[in-house]
């Protein structure tokens, strides 16, 4: 047994777009976090919970840190990272120019292995437990990440792309032998400890009508498997399903007609949308991914938070790195609300950390595991440290939690992650400046 005690922070329902309900969260100015064998025990107030804890239990205590669950990004895609902040195109040049590329090199195993803990390594640091991620077309390249994973006990759920035209010679797949390897892929994988799998489709335009059939039978045929794709980005791309599409009503109906639309499914962006498919999404309980550094730096256009919120479409927040530009929650949540800024609508702190944390497990079906410290649950967390830098250090004045937590997304970044743990080991250390796949930690523990 291993106890935490500081500032502490949790979610327990969605606090709305407004003045978030008290039940919505917790918060404790002095908290303590109680672990046993990788799990939350329990939670809560730092003066009714010390004096129970067993003789001899470990303390950590740190006064001047928030204790929060770990973030979670609903897509990310593991081959990026080398081409993040790439200049000048937008989304179809892009993909030409710098993804695709990046992609081919995953061609190679040792590669692919090497950039697997290189990726999560980077996700660690910045305070990221769990997440929805693409790797390429390659299987080597989902072995590589889930066999990196397991060493570090973290909780992904990821998959091959399938993409069987418009795409280079060396990423380009073929429908059956795609849909055999995703199978076998699926057979080795999916829920091997807390691993999990994604049928990933990259988007309708890179996949013949056989392929999007043979991702409907794999999501037909395994039940639990989620799906991952991307969906109205960007206008070219829009025009271009049409193109490609003509038989189907529109872009989210491509998805839909193929049996990839069901409450399993994630879509990446969906910006240009109306209200039909804001209720088609709500009906089906298909869920968004927003992405909002990436939507602002490929010039993809701005989300319309506010009206997806309202009509009961399943939210969450995600960096889409590499076309976004951090793999901080943080960064992210601050571009989040700058889009919401230039919509004219309001996003709250509580409403950023909600969908960073509980919000994003919901939408991943991981909220019986993690997105919060309910008890049973597995101890994934972050130490925030609000004086990571010298302009947190001048804001972190405000007794306000509304004020504390905006601060903390509108100026953090990479640099206020303290620690981050995956069950309750500690992952990553930022005094030791290092990650760790053995859980041995080798930082200072404040007394």
């Amino acid at each position: 047994m291993q106890a935490y005690r500081g500032r502490l922070l949790h979610f327990l329902a969605d606090p709305g777009l407004e003045t978030p309900a008290d039940n919505s969260y917790e918060w404790f100015e002095d908290g303590l976090l109680v672990v046993e064998e990788g799990r939350v025990k329990v939670v809560g107030s730092a003066d009714e919970l010390i004096g129970s804890l067993p003789e001899g239990t470990p303390v950590e205590h740190w006064p001047e840190h928030v204790i929060l669950p770990g973030f979670i990004d609903t897509h990310v895609h593991l081959p990026q990272l080398g081409v993040i902040g790439s200049y000048g195109a937008q989304l179809l040049d892009w993909l030409e120019t710098y993804t695709f590329p990046a992609e081919m090199r995953f061609a190679e195993t040792d590669w692919a292995k090497s950039q697997a803990h290189r990726f999560l390594d980077q996700l660690l640091r910045h305070g990221t437990t769990a997440g929805l991620v693409f790797c390429t077309s390659h299987p080597q390249s989902v072995d590589a990440l889930f066999e990196a994973a397991e060493a570090r006990g973290q909780a992904i759920t990821a998959g091959k792309v399938m993409m069987d035209r418009h795409a280079p010679e060396g990423l380009c797949d073929e429908a059956e032998s795609s849909y055999r390897d995703c199978q076998a892929l699926i057979d080795r994988w999916h829920h091997h400890g807390r691993l999990q799998y994604a049928v990933t489709p990259r988007f309708a335009p890179t996949s013949t009508p056989r392929q999007l059939e043979l991702a409907g039978k794999l999501v037909a045929d395994n039940p639990g498997v989620l799906m991952q794709t991307h969906w109205a980005e960007n206008k070219a791309e829009i025009a271009w399903v049409s193109e490609l599409f003509p038989d189907r009503a529109d872009y989210l109906d491509v998805y839909a007609h193929y049996g990839l639309l069901n409450d399993r499914a994630v879509l990446a962006h969906g910006i240009h949308i109306n209200d039909g498919d804001r209720q088609r999404l709500a009906e089906t309980g298909a869920r968004i991914a927003f992405c909002p550094t990436s939507n602002t730096f490929l010039g993809s256009g701005l989300f319309d938070l506010r009206s997806a919120h309202q009509a009961g479409v399943t939210l969450s927040l995600a960096t889409d790195v590499g076309g976004g530009t951090s793999l901080s929650l943080l960064k992210t949540m601050a571009e989040a609300y700058k889009v919401c800024q230039l919509r004219e609508q309001a996003l709250t702190p509580f409403q950023a950390f909600y969908l960073a944390t509980l919000g994003n497990a919901k939408a991943l079906h991981r909220d019986d595991e993690i997105g919060n410290f309910a008890p049973g649950k597995v101890a994934d967390f972050v130490l925030l440290d609000t004086d990571a830098t010298p302009m947190l250090s001048l804001k972190q004045h405000s007794t306000r939690l509304r004020d504390r937590l905006f601060d903390l997304m509108i100026l953090g970044d990479d640099r206020v992650i303290q620690r981050t743990y995956i069950a309750g080991q500690c992952r990553f250390d930022r005094d030791a400046d290092r990650v760790s796949e053995t859980g041995v930690t080798d930082g200072r523990v404040p007394q």
